[in-house]
């Protein structure tokens, strides 16, 4: 496996300022990051490719859909539109990054409902705009990893049978599920069944405490969500996620508002240990 942390714990948007802190991710041990792209232009990713590649990091990045009036599976024909133009420019400063996925939950707006789930036609959306876009990511050697998340943050993929369901209407081989152990812990009654439901298609599993905090500190377990990953065959990109309160808009969007982790060097030197150790753990019982 390739050990991953998402950089959304540091900032939603990552500069010069955050390149100490990254290279001590490859000090400790990390293989890459995960880059949130929420803004920008590609010729700034362009520049932090070069500087990951300086420090000898590899690099996923996730991005999300903004607003209902940019949404690709909007009942308005024109919502599609700026929805499809904005996951054009996430894919776009994705292949200027050099990512080898561009994940997160690009279907809908984080914390936009209708009152129900999702529609046919609103799926139906949703399949031609992600087929589009894993055709042309693939054209570029990028898979794209959807997100599902859980109940209070969309409407659109809560569970992983949906996810799979999912993934099996759009048809793309580029087009790849990230599961996320925090919203399965929330939507899925056990976890071992829930990832081996949506195995086939995972594309990044990230690892994300009950309470978005160190994993390991709480009660979700991850020995044996690991071991039904490695039975699988997996073995690509675990990446570790988790918030604090330092970021309005991210606690706004994640609903952290309270620190979940000591400091950055418990948080990344801990999460590192933890992640690999039980890795290894698991695929000791499974031999």
């Amino acid at each position: 496996m390739k050990l991953g942390i998402n950089l959304l714990c540091l900032t939603d948007f990552v500069t010069e300022a955050h390149l100490p802190a990254i290279r001590q991710l490859k000090a400790l041990g990390y293989d890459g990051v995960e880059v949130p792209v929420l803004s920008g232009d590609p010729a700034h990713y362009a520049w932090l490719g070069r500087e990951l590649d300086a420090i000898g990091l590899e690099r996923c990045c996730t991005a999300i859909v903004p607003s209902p009036d940019a949404n690709p599976v909007s009942p308005d024909a024109d919502n599609r539109a700026r929805g499809r133009r904005h996951l054009d420019w996430a894919l776009d400063c994705a292949i200027a990054l050099g990512a080898e996925s561009l994940g997160g939950p690009i279907h809908a707006p984080i914390g936009h409902f209708t009152g129900a789930g999702p529609t046919e036609a609103e799926l139906d959306h949703a399949a031609a705009a992600h087929r589009v876009l894993a055709t042309r990511a693939e054209a570029n050697g990028i898979y794209i990893s959807l997100e599902h998340l859980n109940r209070f943050e969309t409407y659109f993929l809560n569970t992983t049978a949906q996810c799979r369901d999912y993934a099996q209407r759009v048809g793309h081989k580029a087009l790849r599920i990230m599961y996320d152990t925090f919203h399965a812990n929330i939507e899925d009654g056990d976890q071992v069944r829930a990832y081996e439901t949506v195995a086939p298609h995972v594309g990044v599993v990230h690892i994300s405490e009950n309470d978005r905090g160190i994993p390991g500190r709480g009660h979700i377990d991850f020995k044996s969500i690991m071991g039904a990953v490695r039975r699988s065959g997996y073995d690509g990109w675990v990446t570790l996620e988790a918030f604090g309160a330092g970021l309005p808009g991210i606690a706004a969007a994640t609903r952290v508002w309270r620190p979940l982790f000591p400091d950055y060097d418990t948080l990344f030197t801990e999460s590192a240990a933890f992640i690999r150790r039980t890795w290894q753990e698991a695929g000791d019982m499974a031999a």
